[in-house]
């Protein structure tokens, strides 16, 4: 049996696990981007549920401050005496903090801080009840520094010392610490996490160390590799109830020359083996396959294919977004009911506001996505479409819009300080059918005056304009419904019957 990487799919970078009986949860970062967190669920480790995020409040998650690629960096989660405790990094408010919940998918905690600086934060429970509190990238240096804290009050117990810098690749980060038999394993990402990543390791007889970096470092890397698969780090590790040790990393899939990705940092998947000496080796000494072999995991049946959100129920499923902390005057499952209404806020898609934004992630090369929408804009400025949207730099997106007395249907590309709109036609009705049609090299919009026509096209853009390799930052793209009174609120509420999103391949 064999099962395929990534096992989850887009912009889901920086994964962390744990395994609770036969069940697994697993989290990964989010930066700007609310709620925060995803958590996911799986019986087989392949197979991935979302089943929610752990900061849902604005209580827990304040994003008003954060820019592109702020926010949310790389979080744990371990589960201890029938609590689960998921630790992170808000970059852009308050710094390092932990939360915890007796059940997962429900609600947690309100965050306890910890005076500890760094970023990428770890959490360990020893046996003899001490908490070790982990970070990397110190003021002081760059490394993995810890303290022991207090779990009830996150308050540190000792000083904060460094633990071990690494093997001398750039940015040693995403410290994990674990004791595995007689040995405390202390395992880094250096290199950044582009193409040089790697995973590096090192073992000590104590928690606190010193710790002796692994004879064969790094354990995982494809930096200079002709793989298929690139930027394989920030990993972590799990062992399954049959005693197999597994590691779940993040990787991206580059295409064209030069290399460009833009679904941004995915979960990646591989088994762990042990050397004679006690040593960790991460897949096929240290790299990893698209398909690989999955032991005797209990693998499970995987549905792909068409998902359409009708926003009929009473929250949003667990796929939506909202660029930072939402607005809640910018949009409601209310106030039509069977609709997402937008009401357009004074942000636009160029700004680093609080836009009227609802997306999803991008998660396959190939997708159809498309959405019904009821607009009649009042004022000049007013506008409301799709778009793609890698920040408010980089992003391409269909819309109607009413300009100087007219109702418009236009097609707009911003890449960096060059926008220009390609196209636009009068427009008289109230409703209309958008949509995108993405294959590995451009994303095609469209336009139909109902689902039972076929969309005529109407403008496509280059899927490498908006990578990480032009577009910068450390996210993925999103494909959203969006409005905007440019500048002003809007008085016309933009109303999305659905969307729907159908893959065309496999991830």
């Amino acid at each position: 049996m064999h099962y395929h990487n990534p096992v989850i799919s887009g912009f889901h970078p920086d994964p962390s696990v744990c395994r609770v009986g036969e069940d697994y949860y697993l989290v990964t970062s989010s930066f700007e981007y609310f709620p925060g967190v995803p958590l996911f669920h799986s019986k087989d480790l392949v197979h991935w549920e979302q089943i929610g995020h752990v900061l849902t409040r604005e209580g827990q998650l304040d994003l008003s401050r954060a820019g592109s690629s702020g926010g949310i960096y790389a979080p744990t989660i371990r589960y201890r005496n029938g609590l689960f405790y998921m630790t992170t990094t808000n970059v852009s408010g308050g710094g390092n903090f932990y939360v915890c919940a007796d059940d997962p998918r429900g609600e947690w905690s309100d965050p306890i801080f910890v005076d500890q600086p760094g970023i990428d934060p770890d959490l360990f429970f020893d046996e003899d009840g001490s908490v070790y509190y982990t970070t990397s990238h110190d003021a002081k240096g760059q490394g993995a520094y810890q303290s022991r804290i207090d779990i009830r009050t996150g308050k540190r117990l000792s000083g904060v010392s460094l633990l071990w810098q690494g093997t001398g690749g750039q940015y040693p980060e995403a410290p994990h610490l674990y004791r595995i038999g007689d040995w405390y394993y202390l395992m880094l990402s250096e290199g950044g996490t582009e193409y040089g990543h790697m995973v590096t390791v090192a073992r000590s007889a104590r928690p606190d160390g010193p710790f002796v970096a692994c004879p064969h470092n790094p354990i995982l890397t494809h930096r200079s590799r002709l793989k298929p698969i690139h930027a394989t780090g920030h990993a972590d590790l799990v062992q399954g109830p049959d005693g197999s040790w597994w590691a779940v990393f993040l990787g991206i899939r580059p295409a064209g020359y030069p290399a460009r990705h833009h679904l941004g940092r995915e979960t990646f998947l591989a088994p762990v083996t042990w050397t004679e000496e006690g040593w960790p080796v991460i897949g096929d000494d240290g790299t990893i396959g698209e398909t690989m072999p999955a032991g005797n995991l209990p693998l499970r049946p995987k549905t792909e294919g068409t998902t359409t959100e009708g926003f009929d129920r009473a929250a949003l499923a667990p796929c939506w977004n909202f660029l930072r902390s939402p607005d809640p005057r910018n949009w409601s499952l209310t106030a039509k009911p069977g609709c997402l209404t937008l009401f357009g806020s004074e942000a636009t898609l160029n700004d680093t506001g609080v836009a009227a934004f609802v997306g999803r992630r991008q998660q396959h090369f190939s997708f159809r996505a498309s959405a019904r929408l009821t607009f009649a804009p009042e004022r000049d400025g007013e506008e409301a479409g799709l778009v793609v949207y890698m920040n408010e730099r980089f992003h391409y997106e269909i819309a109607v819009a009413r300009q100087a007395g007219a109702r418009k249907l236009l097609f707009r590309r911003r890449l960096g300080t060059l926008w220009k709109v390609e196209h636009e036609m009068p427009w008289p009705a109230d409703s209309i059918v958008l949509s995108v049609h993405a294959d590995t090299n451009a994303y095609r919009f469209g336009f139909a005056e109902n689902e039972d026509r076929a969309p005529v096209r109407f403008g496509q853009g280059e899927c490498s304009m908006l990578a990480t390799e032009v577009a910068g930052g450390f996210t993925g793209v999103f494909i959203a419904m969006y409005a905007t009174g440019s500048g002003t609120r809007s008085v016309t509420p933009a109303y999305f019957d659905w969307l729907g999103y159908e893959t065309e391949t496999r991830p």
